[in-house]
Order: structure tokens, then sequence, then C-alpha cells
């Protein structure tokens, strides 16, 4: 094992993780600064809420993809499994915490899901699927995004990981990370004061300036 290539999958998963689609999408639509707004997060969910599901939906799509990118290139450096594992842990600290902003980032929920997706595809697409359908029925997507990292490192732990340690350290600090990121949402929740997901679109800034 080289060490060093190890360490270079590792920054440069970090770094693409840094890369903050939602912040950058705010920007080119004339938005606010997300970091300043609602949740303070430049995730999709908080996109969404500030501009509308079209930019959200990108922020999405752009966070995940991001992951899964870093995800293939530590797969390819590395030659190893583990280093796909290493470098979607990497990308969602990035994510979080971006060198390129400040460390004022996301929650790692799509960084997440592209992490999960690469690694795990059938449990993770597995828990989408189940966690969409526990957001469409209690409208809290903060909750929604706690149960999936919990579910798939139930899966994977039990199912997938063939009793490798270091596979559910994995996905035990993956969800570990969400749940941290979500500190604020799980004190809102027990006061009752949690804000639940709207169908309703908003305009974007651009629109709004016509």
């Amino acid at each position: 094992m080289n060490i060093l290539i190890w360490i270079l999958s590792a920054v440069i998963a970090y770094l693409i993780g840094s890369v903050s689609f939602g912040l950058l999408l705010a920007k080119a639509a004339g938005g606010p600064d997300p970091r300043t707004v609602g949740s303070k997060s430049t995730g999709a969910s908080n996109i969404q809420r500030t501009l509308g599901w079209k930019y959200g939906l990108l922020t999405l799509l752009g966070d995940a993809a991001k992951a899964a990118l870093a995800c293939w290139i530590g797969s390819l450096l590395t030659g190893n499994h583990m280093g796909a594992l290493l470098c979607g842990l990497c990308a969602v600290i990035g994510h979080n915490w971006p060198i390129f902003f400040g460390f004022r980032g996301g929650k790692g929920v799509a960084s997440s899901c592209g992490a999960m997706l690469f690694c795990y595809p059938v449990p993770a697409l597995i828990c989408f699927a189940l966690t969409i359908a526990l957001i469409a029925i209690i409208r809290y997507i903060s909750v929604g995004s706690m149960f999936m990292v919990t579910l798939y490192a139930v899966i994977v732990s039990v199912w997938y990981s063939g009793g490798n340690p270091w596979v559910i350290a994995w996905t035990i600090v993956m969800a570990l990370l969400v749940y941290v990121r979500h500190h604020a949402n799980i004190r809102r929740l027990m006061n009752g004061t949690e804000n639940r997901l709207s169908l309703k679109s908003k305009k974007t800034a651009p629109e709004e300036k016509k």
C-alpha cells in the first residue's frame, strides 16, 4: 500500500467535495447567499426553499455527483474499494466544511447519497425509495435524511460488509456526520418548530426582478 497515493486521493476528494453547487447556483441565479437565509445551509433543501425546485434539484444532483466522482477517483488511484469509501467520506467532509468557502457548507445529505450509491448501490437504492416514501408522508426532510443514513448503515453493516470493521466504521461515521450537521434540526424537532417540506415552488431571483 502506497500511503502517499491514499493521502493524495483523500485530498483530491476533499477538494472536490468543497465545490459548493448550492452556493454557485445561488450566485448564478442572483439569489441570496444560502448561508445567510433559511437553515443557513448550502444544501439542496435550503436552496429549494430559497430559489425553488429547479435550483434545489440541480444542487442535489451536483452534490451527489461530486461525491460519486470522488469515490471513482479513489477507487481508480488506490485500486481498492476501501479507497472509494475513504474518498466518499472525504468528499462529504469537504461539502460540510469547504475550504473554498470559509468552511461553511451544507449538511452532507446529497453528497452522502452519491457516495452511498457508488459504494453499495443496492442498499442505497432501497434506502432512497423508503426515504422518499417517508418524507412524502411526514414532510420532514431532516427526519428522512437521518433515517436514510441510519438504515443504510444497518443494511451495509449486516449484509454487505462481510464483517469488515472498516466498512462498518465507515457507515457509522457517514451517519454521524449527517446527525451532527442536523443538530439544529433535531432541536427544532424536539421543540415542534421544524419546517415541513413545502410543495409550493418559489420564484427564482431573476424572475422576481421581472
